[in-house]
């Protein structure tokens, strides 16, 4: 069957994204294509820059060739051309805005942090604060920001990556907003907008502990509780891009009440702002999150009942997940002190004991302490793919 060529352009570059420096006939064993199709594509990518040549210092073996000794042709690498774009990615959190920037092959270039005065705004207003974010980010680092080739952008919520249509998001006032064209219509290059767990998920797979595993789930708890799901090396986010969402899940009839507008979510337990207004209840002396943790690391028995409470409900949330995806690995991720005060022995525990019992020991399940700047690398991820499938689309309107 002949290959369709958008499709395998994709794969070929994919296999050279991951794999790093490789030669034709490996892509060829990767992706299953005849060396002549790895050739004619890779032909293309070297045409239009996304990819470069190293030529290895040492020559290939001698070859026999009727008793006379002749070198070989040398043997040739493939890499990604980083030089070929420079992208931008953001991460919009509850109090600021994180920007990266990286070149096409995920090579920093320099990140930038802009505070935000309020965590939930209109959608031009956040939209002017996103591209206020990435122009301070420019001149900091001596780049005009009319050389961005793409601009990726990770906020919470529920959101359709193909359109950038946002459903529902803690930083914007309203609900159904089509926020991607928003951005496009006052951006200097192409906007790609997905749902920031999801793009934590896209960091972990290509740069973090989800390097050459296909199977795997990230839980990220910040301010919210949020999934990404990586099924067979891609992400699924659902037919509406509306799936995922771990936070929303139903763990308490009539429940607490839920940032999204509804009751007993795993969110409303589990989040930042869950955990200190269940700890305002107990003791309104506090003003954040860490004063909580600080007082039950100090031994304050309501603070203790409030982590537990959070601890017991993020288990049952986690144990749901095992036993639906059964996952080769599950990543916790977000700030240090969140994590540090949630993943211990009786989380282990409350998950072994709410799993599906099986004669196997259970996938593993790892912290990983993300700063803001490397959340904001997998949305510049997320931007480097978009750049990638933009080029491809082109190459795909004449045949190979």
């Amino acid at each position: 069957m002949r290959v369709k060529r958008d499709s395998g352009r994709t794969q070929v570059l994919d296999s050279i994204r991951n794999s790093g420096p490789i030669a034709r006939i490996e892509i060829a064993e990767a992706t299953g294509f005849s060396p002549a199709t790895v050739t004619a594509i890779t032909a293309e990518f070297l045409q239009a820059g996304l990819i470069v040549e190293m030529p290895l210092e040492s020559p290939a073996p001698v070859e026999q060739k009727q008793g006379q000794a002749r070198r070989g042709r040398p043997r040739v690498l493939l890499r990604l051309n980083g030089a070929a774009h420079v992208v931008a990615g953001l991460n919009v959190a509850h109090r600021s805005i994180c920007v990266q920037l990286t070149d096409f092959a995920g090579s920093h270039i320099a990140e930038f942090e802009m505070p935000l005065a309020q965590p939930c705004m209109a959608a031009d207003t956040l939209g002017h604060m996103i591209l206020m974010a990435v122009a301070q980010s420019c001149d900091r680092a001596g780049i005009p920001i009319q050389s961005l080739s793409a601009i990726g952008v990770g906020i919470a919520g529920q959101i359709n990556t193909e359109t950038g249509f946002v459903h529902w998001s803690p930083s914007l006032k309203a609900r159904n907003v089509a926020l991607g064209p928003q951005l496009q219509a006052i951006a200097p290059c192409p906007v790609f907008i997905g749902n920031d767990a999801n793009l934590v998920a896209k960091a972990e797979h290509l740069f973090g502990k989800a390097q050459g595993i296909d199977d795997f789930l990230v839980v990220t708890i910040e301010h919210g509780v949020g999934l990404g799901i990586v099924l067979g090396g891609r992400l699924y986010s659902g037919a509406r891009g509306c799936g995922a969402e771990l936070g929303h899940i139903k763990v308490e009839f009539d429940g607490a009440p839920c940032q999204c507008g509804q009751r007993g979510c795993l969110e409303a337990y589990v989040g930042e702002y869950a955990i200190l207004r269940a700890a305002q209840a107990e003791n309104d002396a506090y003003d954040d999150v860490q004063q909580v943790f600080a007082a039950a690391d100090a031994g304050d028995a309501a603070a203790r009942k409030v982590l537990a409470r959070a601890r017991h409900m993020l288990a049952t949330g986690i144990a749901s997940l095992l036993n639906i995806f059964d996952p080769q690995l599950i990543i916790l991720a977000g700030t240090r002190s969140t994590i540090a005060h949630l993943y211990d022995d009786a989380l282990h525990k409350a998950i072994t004991g709410m799993a599906v019992k099986v004669d196997a020991p259970l996938p593993p399940i790892e912290p990983h302490h993300w700063a803001g700047a490397l959340w904001a690398k997998g949305a510049a991820a997320y931007a480097i793919e978009g750049v990638a499938q933009l080029t491809i689309r082109d190459l795909a309107q004449s045949p190979v």
